[in-house]
């Protein structure tokens, strides 16, 4: 039950008291809005169950309402969480429940991040939001500026950021260990790719699916069975961002922590083409970032493999023998290298100079109870939220641009979100909404 006005707003004061010294460290924080933090999530299964399960372990948390577009699922859901009211369509959960609500997750796929995300931001509510933080890097940039400019509490959901191994990797660097960053190289054997055109085909649509609500703000399309739904969208251009777009938010996160990331310089793809309809495979990607006080040089390169594309000899010899993981980083320094596998505790090279040196290992954190917490104004803001998350997600997704023009030097400026002298790039970089699903701030 909500709590009474007079309630909360004591609660309120008494929070502010607890956050005063985090507020002094950010200049931004929301007050809580009451001891219990009443949440709804979009989507219901799949990884939106598992943040719902782990959201919902917190103490402090009442699950007010789910929406999730599959009747199946829809059923499932109902059947595991029989307080929380079930929707079909997350902009009447929005409508009925919004204003009673505190935060949501947005955890459904890719194209539908945004829409949901900044909804919900626009009605005061806080956001732990699924990777990529959105379909397109527009989407991205206007979601963290929103929500810096309404000091919204935003987490993405790249939950190994808060694990021990992670945030080990990143201390090491950090304290200067490894010495000077030289560069780094990320991959994931994934292959969320298709080399084949859409079937030129159209079946019935599932009783109670809501197929267009599915398509939402992205191009509309005939629904074709387990096509697109479920999990196959992430294969496609218009619905999904491909192996990079599902892993390199995981994968480059500790990097990009590490090595004290923001925007690329340039980047270029060495890698095959997409074709008009899906993602490709075995992406070589190689970024330049502007270099900082823990690289060596005034640039750092940074590059990027998935499926069968991996890091040259020169790189993996420096593993000395060591079978290199199927997803991870390798990070070379001027005094060693260090090797982040993907989910795992870092580990020093050459052996034989870092045998005696003693690991120390950093606390872990819970990804969705911080978020919670800061929400409830009794922690600082997370470490994943958006002013942090949306960088590493626009560089993730301006990788998927560049793999549509191969071998071609993009220039990226930033601050206009715009490649140099590449318009047809540039066109890439946000997307036109379709009619009936604009959202203001966004299409």
């Amino acid at each position: 039950m909500k709590l009474p006005q007079s309630r909360r707003n004591h609660i309120k004061q008494i929070s502010g008291a607890i956050l005063a010294p985090y507020i002094a460290s950010t200049s931004w924080a929301k007050s809580p809005p009451s001891e219990r933090v009443r949440h709804a999530s979009f989507g219901g299964m799949g990884m939106a169950g598992t943040d719902l399960g782990q959201i919902k372990t917190h103490p402090n948390v009442d699950l007010v309402a789910v929406s999730e577009i599959d009747p199946n699922r829809r059923r499932q859901v109902q059947s595991r969480l029989r307080d929380a009211k079930i929707y079909s369509d997350w902009r009447e959960m929005l409508d009925k429940e919004g204003k009673e609500l505190d935060s949501v997750n947005v955890s459904t796929p890719d194209h539908l991040h945004a829409s949901m995300g900044m909804s919900a931001m626009q009605l005061g509510l806080h956001v732990y939001g699924q990777k990529p933080l959105a379909h397109d890097v527009y989407e991205v940039r206007r979601l963290t500026e929103y929500a810096k400019e309404n000091k919204i509490i935003t987490q993405m959901g790249i939950q190994i950021h808060s694990a021990k191994e992670y945030r080990t990797a990143v201390k090491l660097v950090h304290d200067g260990v490894i010495g000077k960053i030289v560069e780094a190289h990320s991959f994931s054997s994934k292959r969320w790719g298709d080399e084949n055109p859409k079937p030129s085909k159209k079946d019935p649509i599932p009783k109670g699916l809501d197929w267009d609500a599915w398509i939402g703000p992205a191009p509309y399309t005939d629904y074709i069975s387990k096509y697109y739904h479920p999990g196959q969208w992430r294969k496609r251009l218009d619905y999904g961002t491909g192996t990079f777009g599902d892993m390199g938010c995981h994968i480059y996160d500790p990097t990009f922590k590490a090595l004290g990331l923001t925007y690329p310089i340039s980047l270029r793809s060495e890698g095959p083409k997409p074709n008009q309809d899906n993602w490709g495979f075995d992406a070589v990607i190689h970024y330049t970032f502007p270099g900082n006080q823990y690289s060596k040089n005034k640039t750092l390169p940074v590059t990027w493999y998935d499926g069968t594309a991996q890091p040259p000899a020169r790189i993996i010899n420096l593993l000395e023998g060591q079978k290199r993981p199927s997803q991870g980083s390798i990070v070379v320094g001027t005094k060693g290298v260090m090797l982040i596998p993907h989910v795992g505790m870092p580990k020093l090279f050459p052996e034989k100079k870092f045998k005696d040196h003693k690991i120390e290992i950093v606390e872990q954190m819970n990804h969705w109870h911080s978020f919670i917490d800061a929400v409830r104004g009794v922690a600082p803001l997370p470490s994943a939220n958006f002013d942090y998350s949306g960088p590493l997600t626009e560089t993730v997704l301006l990788g998927g641009i560049a793999t549509r023009f191969p071998k071609q030097e993009l220039i990226w400026d930033s601050t206009n979100l715009s490649f140099k002298d590449n318009s047809k790039a540039t066109a890439l970089v946000k997307k036109k909404y379709r009619k009936g699903w604009e959202v203001k701030g966004l299409g």
